[in-house]
């Protein structure tokens, strides 16, 4: 059961990568708060829309956009601001975990990687602080992968670790102004990308091996961390890191 946060309610969100897995989910438990959601995505998700509009008191915004070109992504987000309302949040969640090995990685592999999972990251932010209402929250979503080092995915992994400076960076610059910046590190989830590219029952038993908790984490587990991070629940907390993996990493 997710918790309800009323000040969540008719609030300006806005999400990347909103179409599918952990951003499909974000969508709905924000649209379920009562918030006018604004996504982006480069796949089609009309029939999320579809079913959000039916339940939700305000209808979901999809902005088909490739987060990469950063001319669009801009242009979608001052879209969405004037459809819904100076953001009170943002959640960067778009991502491409693609895996290579260190002799496959190219240049050009190296940087489509980053434009996805980094770049797109600190642009999105930087046209959300100027559409901030004048406060708001930015949620990054990284990932425990850049605390594991885990192997076969650098361009990823690196990506991550750097949402992490990144975030620390703009909590710092962007406090005196009333933005929150925070960001989510969850463990493997399994959303149906991972189920059809990499969860064998093999990778999977051996990483549940990894977890204190007994269960494979899914997209809903992020939810709620994401609703508390957005709302005024969570008002002094900035530049931190939450990690979400079923007891995968441990800090401290």
């Amino acid at each position: 059961m997710t918790a309800v946060y009323p000040d969540l309610e008719d609030t300006s969100v806005f999400i990347t990568g909103g179409g599918s897995g952990i951003g499909a989910r974000l969508v709905e438990g924000f649209a379920a708060q009562g918030a006018k959601v604004a996504f982006v995505d480069i796949t089609d998700a009309t029939d999320l829309v579809e079913t959000l509009t039916a339940t939700s008191a305000h209808p979901p915004l999809f902005i088909p956009c490739d987060i990469t070109d950063t001319a669009a992504l801009h242009a979608a987000m001052d879209q969405a601001a004037a459809v819904h309302g100076p953001f009170t949040a943002i959640v960067n969640n778009a991502a491409n975990d693609m895996r290579y090995t260190v002799d496959e990685i190219t240049p050009e592999i190296w940087d489509d990687s980053h434009a996805v999972n980094f770049k797109a990251y600190f642009f999105a932010c930087q046209k959300a602080a100027a559409l901030m209402a004048p406060a708001g929250a930015m949620i990054n979503f990284s990932s425990i992968t850049y605390t594991m080092g885990a192997a076969g995915m650098a361009p990823y992994v690196s990506a991550n670790a750097g949402i992490i400076g990144l975030t620390r960076a703009l909590a710092r610059e962007l406090g005196p102004k009333g933005i929150r910046v925070n960001a989510i590190a969850p463990g493997w989830v399994l959303t149906e990308k991972q189920e059809k590219m990499w969860a064998t029952p093999e990778a999977k038993a051996a990483f549940l091996e990894k977890q204190c908790l007994p269960t494979f984490m899914q997209p809903t587990d992020l939810v709620g961390p994401t609703l508390f991070l957005a709302s005024q629940a969570s008002a002094m907390m900035t530049g931190q890191v939450m990690v979400v993996d079923a007891g995968v990493v441990h800090a401290g």
